[in-house]
């Protein structure tokens, strides 16, 4: 059984809080495309309830999560004026080990930056 899985979280480096209530959708990228896997929204902490990949769905390979920003900006009155600098904001990342993955957004209305995390 594997050991691994993944977790997320938002915070909105504008605000200085996690972004709760944000869409995050799961992929997996294969040949054949994107397969999706999961979907969940953030809770008041900006994290989901759950590792968004538990370990029973857990393997190597490559994923994307893709965080709906656009609809929390707009939600939280930062998103100004149409069209948004950032709307779905996507991160592609290689999954090699049977361990916890973290894969945090640090987002604002004009930037955003990731990385792992624990």
């Amino acid at each position: 059984m594997a050991e691994g899985f993944l977790t997320t979280h938002v915070l909105d480096t504008a605000r200085g809080c996690p972004a709760a209530g944000l869409r995050i959708a799961l992929f997996r990228l294969g040949p054949g495309g994107r397969v999706p896997l999961a979907e969940a929204r953030t809770n008041a902490d900006g994290r989901t309830d759950a590792p968004i990949l538990p370990r029973e769905g857990f393997a190597p390979g490559q994923y994307e999560l893709v965080f709906h920003a656009g609809d929390y900006l707009r939600a939280s009155g930062q998103a100004g004026a149409a069209p948004l600098f950032l709307d779905e904001v996507p991160i592609r990342f290689g999954i090699s080990e049977d361990a916890h993955y973290h894969v945090p957004l640090l987002l604002s209305p004009y930037g955003y930056s990731t990385y792992r995390g624990s």
